[in-house]
């Protein structure tokens, strides 16, 4: 995994956040700003089969904006840790250092705790519904129990790491997602999702073989500070 550095990543930037301010007897809405680092770091990404539009990162809190932290552990460099509870993936980095990923974490996100590896990974995956998906919406899901085609409809979006466990499938997918308000968020489908940026950058840092330690609960890891 190439090493983390302050030079290579972003970090935290202050933010201007959403309110109201008083103007004489005129109450003024003022919108966010978001800084030019992460406008650039989510903005629509070239060069790919099918569209990858920009994140719309008013809807997303900035905390779960990708950036570097500090972050101790004993996991070695280059392990992945999903903490679900407080909706944080990180790339475990250098000198106390980690690569920090807002998620939303589905259904399916919270049906597996403790290590695997990555066993393959994919850009623009093919996604089949489980059975147990197509068993409880039929209607929905059944059309779809052949497969669904890569596109930007596809839940897995862009990109899609798959967890295995003593060499079996956990159906355990770290992958994007359209839906940007859902980061930070628990949803009601799907595994472990980031926005589609991110999880083009994770894709690119990661091999085959990573190791992923998956948290469940409350939290077991020190906070991270930026």
């Amino acid at each position: 995994m190439p090493n983390l550095t302050r030079r290579a990543l972003l970090i935290s930037t202050p933010f201007v956040l959403s309110g109201c301010v008083s103007a004489g007897r005129e109450t003024v809405s003022v919108k966010p700003v978001i800084p030019a680092e992460y406008t650039a770091m989510y903005s629509a990404v070239e060069g790919e089969p099918f569209p990858v539009k920009a994140a719309d990162l008013r809807r997303v809190d900035p905390q779960f904006y990708r950036r570097e932290v500090d972050y101790p552990t004993s996991e070695p460099t280059g392990t992945i840790v999903v903490d679900t509870a407080a909706r944080y993936l990180y790339l475990v980095g250098e000198n106390g250092r980690a690569l920090r990923y807002g998620i939303g974490v589905g259904k399916a996100g919270l049906e597996f705790e403790g290590e695997g590896v990555v066993q393959y990974k994919r850009e623009w995956p093919r996604w089949t519904p489980t059975q147990a998906m197509i068993a409880r919406e039929p209607e929905r899901y059944g059309p779809l129990a052949g497969g669904m085609e890569p596109g930007v409809l596809n839940p897995l979006g862009p990109r899609a790491l798959y967890l295995f466990k003593n060499g079996v499938d956990t159906l355990y997918r770290i992958h994007g997602t359209t839906e940007d308000w859902t980061i930070g968020k628990a949803v009601s489908s799907g595994c472990i999702r980031l926005l589609n940026q991110d999880i083009i950058d994770l894709y690119r840092r990661v091999p085959p073989r990573t190791r992923v330690v998956v948290l469940q609960g409350p939290s077991t890891v020190p906070p991270a500070t930026a």
